[in-house]
């Protein structure tokens, strides 16, 4: 095997040109899958980061009506959904695929939001517990943030956001400014911002709206000072976070199941529970987003249209092995007398056809190796011109080079069997 080896890059070295012509085919092909896959193995990547987050893994469970967010702008609070005791959330807390949980209560779009004489529009108030802003990755950039005391005795102090900062109060510090909500004062005390951990790659306008849509901004209160402005028999909902990304999912299914009981059944009279007859169509209960399975959607798109590049760059590999059956071809001709002369002195025809299928797949091999690192180049050259992310595949790399050896194997075989049959005599009579 190794003399075959040897003797294979001898006669590769002996005809650099030809050689790389005929490998060129070979590397264009490999060189194209390697930059298509390591465009998509990029690309899925910042759709999971984006869309889940980076480290972040929280799944919102909501209160929903069919398929949208129970209203409670309009709507009162559905008789048949209690609020979410201690007792739930310890449930939710002992399942193995969440690490943290936290229970909120909100309102999007509020409009009666004031400071001084100017109104905020569209902003969002949160009611949070003591869990939030750890389990949503904010910290603390300003100020200070709620005490154990302010969760619970109607302080009525607020936290804001950076947008609430630069929209309503042009960039000065809020710290101490008092913001009317619903007629009531509420002071803040802090503005917050998202952890470092978490940050969305922007390479398009659409991108930026779709990770920008809280341009008005976010106000949260403790969790106890929601029925200052709102009611405070509003069953909650409520966010978890999961130990990985692949738990999410089962994560987001477990919480919801346990947060349905509360739907499923309603007290009566303190003797007992019964089912809830209005579950079916448009019936309230709660739901998981599933961000892991619209990633994948996502993800499934990309890879169909980036597949069928893959089947067309592989028309290359073809064209390549075709080459290299013809280059082989001749090289049987130009070869004859020494096949001759070897069965001559005991070669046997396994012995003829080791030696050209060797030869073959080591051709194919170095094309092979040379096609990846022109696909890690050409990978890197897209991310620079092109703007879009790149993530060199490991399993690409291997198959490709080990796909390219089959191939050599496959179009060698019939030079190979023909240089195997020649009939010796004949072989040293050739000119």
């Amino acid at each position: 095997m190794f003399e075959n080896i040897r003797l294979s890059l001898q006669g590769i070295l002996s005809h650099k040109i030809r050689s790389f012509l005929t490998m060129l085919g070979i590397i264009i092909g490999i060189a194209a899958i390697i930059a298509i896959v390591s465009t998509i193995e990029g690309t899925n990547a910042q759709i999971k980061n984006n869309l889940i987050g980076a480290g972040n893994n929280t799944v919102t469970v909501q209160l929903m009506q069919g398929e949208w967010p129970y209203d409670f702008s309009y709507n009162a609070p559905p008789e048949n959904v209690r609020m979410i005791s201690e007792k739930y959330k310890q449930r939710i807390l002992d399942q193995k695929e969440i690490s943290a949980c936290t229970l909120y209560r909100t309102r999007s779009n509020a409009e009666s939001v004031w400071y001084v004489d100017q109104r905020l529009e569209s902003s969002s108030i949160i009611g949070i517990d003591e869990d939030y802003l750890s389990t949503m990755g904010y910290e603390i950039a300003e100020g200070i943030g709620f005490t154990d005391e302010q969760y619970h005795d109607f302080s009525k102090v607020l936290l804001v956001d950076s947008s609430i900062e630069r929209g309503l109060f042009n960039g000065e510090s809020p710290i101490g400014k008092v913001i009317d909500i619903y007629g009531e004062p509420f002071t803040i005390i802090g503005v917050v911002a998202k952890r470092s951990g978490f940050a969305p790659t922007i390479n398009s306008v659409d991108d930026y709206f779709m990770y920008n849509q809280t341009t008005s901004g976010q106000i949260f209160m403790p969790t106890n000072d929601w029925g200052i402005c709102f009611r405070y028999d509003e069953p909650q909902n409520c966010v978890v976070q999961a130990v990985d990304t692949d738990s999410m999912t089962m994560a987001g299914k477990k919480t919801a199941d346990i947060l349905n009981e509360n739907v499923r059944k309603m007290s009566l009279d303190g003797e007992g529970e019964t089912e809830n007859p209005e579950l079916g169509m448009g019936s309230v209960e709660y739901k998981s987003e599933s961000l892991l399975e619209q990633a994948k959607a996502l993800q499934d798109l990309s890879k169909s249209t980036n597949n069928m590049l893959i089947w067309i760059a592989s028309i290359s590999l073809l064209v390549g092995g075709i080459g290299v059956m013809n280059i082989m071809l001749v090289s049987v001709t130009e070869r004859t007398r020494e096949i001759g002369l070897k069965k001559a002195l005991g070669a046997r025809k396994k012995r003829i056809l080791a030696q050209f299928l060797t030869e073959a797949s080591v051709l194919t091999s170095i094309g092979g190796l040379i096609g990846v690192l022109f696909g890690i180049a050409l990978s890197k050259i897209i991310a620079n011109l092109a703007e879009v992310p790149v993530s060199i595949s490991t399993k690409a790399i291997v198959v490709s080079v080990v796909f390219s050896t089959v191939v050599g194997i496959v179009f060698g075989l019939l030079p190979s069997i023909k240089a195997a049959n020649l009939n010796p005599i004949d072989a040293l009579r050739y000119e």
